[in-house]
């Protein structure tokens, strides 16, 4: 009697470990795909349908130039704020072929002395080859450690997923030119300087105030030389 009993408690435990193993495998590999967007607000008054990308075409209907695109092999104007543009493929608009596929690519053109400020791409990782000139770049981990590197043409750099990072032409006599692999199709920008000082609705000043230790005057200026309102 007693050794059924512990039989029976020892085929229950094991039962309730099976059980939990596998809710916990489930768990694990229940995973929801990355949003292209910032955010997906649900309408629950339509029964339209919204797809994380875009629609695709007849695949019979798919043409060589569908996969091909000439949008980067062109400079961009740098007489910016920073001295940088970027291009960036869209199979919207660019690069159809590339839909669904996970993947963009950016060029960006920075002047001489050019800067692409801290940003970051809160849905891609990013690796970049220098085409041309000098190029000072880095990110900053979670634990606020910098890594920098001077590439030059032909040389690349790998920016972890959502990292805050930079580019910077050190060059202050020539133009710099960088080529971008990102790992999704819509990898989202963030500018650092934007997202505090140019936002609508502003972030309120004594917030700006008290996490950049400057004072009223400080923000307006800044906010002016970003070309916000003051």
């Amino acid at each position: 009697m007693s050794a059924t009993a512990d039989g029976g408690s020892i085929g229950t435990g094991m039962s309730h470990r099976i059980i939990v193993a596998l809710f916990l495998s489930a768990a694990l590999c229940r995973c929801d795909p990355d949003l292209l967007l910032d955010y997906c607000v649900a309408d629950t008054s339509s029964s339209q349908l919204h797809l994380n990308g875009l629609a695709c075409i007849d695949p019979a209907s798919a043409r060589a130039e569908h996969f091909a695109t000439s949008a980067l092999s062109r400079a961009s104007e740098t007489e910016t704020a920073y001295g940088f543009s970027v291009t960036v493929t869209s199979p919207a608009s660019s690069l159809p072929g590339a839909n669904a596929q996970g993947l963009a690519m950016a060029r960006t053109d920075l002047a001489p002395g050019g800067l692409a400020p801290p940003h970051t791409h809160p849905r891609a990782s990013e690796v970049a080859l220098v085409l041309a000139g000098s190029v000072l770049v880095g990110f900053a981990d979670t634990s606020y450690r910098l890594y920098t590197q001077l590439l030059r043409a032909g040389e690349a750099f790998v920016v972890p997923r959502g990292m805050v990072h930079f580019m910077y032409n050190v060059d202050v006599a020539a133009p710099a030119v960088v080529l971008s692999g990102l790992n999704s199709q819509s990898p989202g920008a963030q500018l650092v300087p934007f997202s505090a000082f140019r936002t609508e609705p502003r972030v309120p000043d004594e917030v700006l105030k008290m996490a950049f230790r400057i004072n009223g005057q400080d923000v307006q200026r800044i906010q002016r030389n970003l070309g916000g309102s003051s």
